[in-house]
């Protein structure tokens, strides 16, 4: 953690999250895969007050897919790769479509 983990941290009530345990159950995992991916860089846990680890529905999205990709074989660095890359791929295309909807509407002309 850094010196300003304040980004890190999270309040219970503040901010939907689940718990290690509750989040391994929803993904039909262990704990320990939920470390794993944490070890390898792919979803750093928030935490609550009390200091517990706990998981937004985005992190979860992102550990199922690495346990998909884990499931079929693929080593869980690689998996973490994978997944990353799939993220910014998929982040980089929402903020092309979202340029190019304002470059249309800016200039309607140009389109046609």
């Amino acid at each position: 953690m850094t010196a300003d983990d304040s980004f890190n941290r999270l309040d219970d009530d503040d901010y939907p999250a689940y718990t290690m345990g509750r989040a391994a159950a929803m993904l039909g995992t262990t704990p320990g895969f939920l470390r794993a991916l944490g070890e390898a860089r792919l979803i750093t846990p928030l935490r609550s007050e009390g200091g517990h680890r706990r998981y937004s529905r985005y992190q979860l999205r992102i550990a199922a897919r690495a346990r998909e990709l884990v499931d079929h074989g693929t080593p869980i660095e690689a998996a973490c790769r994978i997944v990353i890359l799939e993220d910014q791929l998929e982040e980089a295309q929402r903020l092309n479509a979202a340029h190019r909807r304002t470059a249309e509407s800016a200039n309607p002309t140009a389109a046609a």
